[in-house]
């Protein structure tokens, strides 16, 4: 058990060290550590024929610390209070909007895949940080691992599109750019809003966590409908 976790634990971030070295060097979409380091792990998997659930116990100290990691993004949101606290209004409404917005595309982007509950109900977070969205998926009846998964892949979309999108849309705010990454994107696209600067990370990391409070009612009270229905 304890080689397991040191051999696991300890292959992932230093696979992620070496990914993020190289988007360091050549910062494009594709070097992006969480993309590449993802696919990398999947090809080592596959290669040693690990099951997954090896991998998830192995790799059980990195996903504690998922949750304190969220809990962290409290500094930078303290520092930048004051221009939290002036956009309050804004924030709630986009957050209000886009968590609801979320959840209804997720649900029909399953039903039109005719997706099983149980994926369903894994897809169903996908909007929010990985430590949300697998509590919610659980509670479900989904596949935390799955969750994780989805959300992964909406951050590395979001985190990616969201700069040309803001460019294209003429967005130069530094609050609205941030809450965009924040929102369509959660921790991923977070630590892409910190590298715009304090400001820009602090409205993502406050978009973030809000999004992912709202996103959790929103998705427990849509599927109690719906099995009511």
């Amino acid at each position: 058990m304890i080689a397991n976790t040191l051999i696991w634990s300890g292959l992932t971030v230093a696979i992620y060290a070496i990914c993020r070295a190289l988007y360091l060097r050549w910062p494009v979409f594709w070097t992006n550590p969480i993309l590449l380091g993802w696919l990398t792990l999947m090809v080592l998997l596959i290669a040693t024929r690990t099951p997954f659930q090896t991998y998830r116990d192995g790799t059980a100290p990195l996903i504690l610390l998922l949750g304190p990691s969220v809990v962290a993004f409290a500094v930078p949101i303290y520092d930048q209070r004051e221009m939290i606290l002036r956009q309050w209004r804004v924030l709630l409404v986009a957050v209000a909007c886009g968590s609801t917005i979320s959840v209804l595309l997720s649900w029909d982007l399953a039903r039109a895949l005719m997706l099983s509950p149980e994926l369903r109900a894994s897809l169903l977070p996908r909007s929010i940080s990985a430590p949300f969205a697998m509590i919610v998926a659980t509670q479900l009846g989904g596949v935390p691992g799955l969750a994780a998964t989805f959300t992964a892949i909406t951050g590395l979309l979001g985190s990616g599109i969201a700069p040309p999108l803001s460019k294209v849309l003429g967005v130069t705010s530094k609050f609205a750019r941030g809450a965009m990454l924040g929102m369509g994107a959660h921790g991923i696209g977070t630590a892409r809003a910190f590298q715009w600067g304090p400001e820009e990370g602090a409205a993502a990391a406050t978009t973030m966590t809000l999004a992912g409070v709202a996103n959790v009612l929103v998705a427990v009270i849509w599927s109690v409908i719906v099995r009511k229905s």
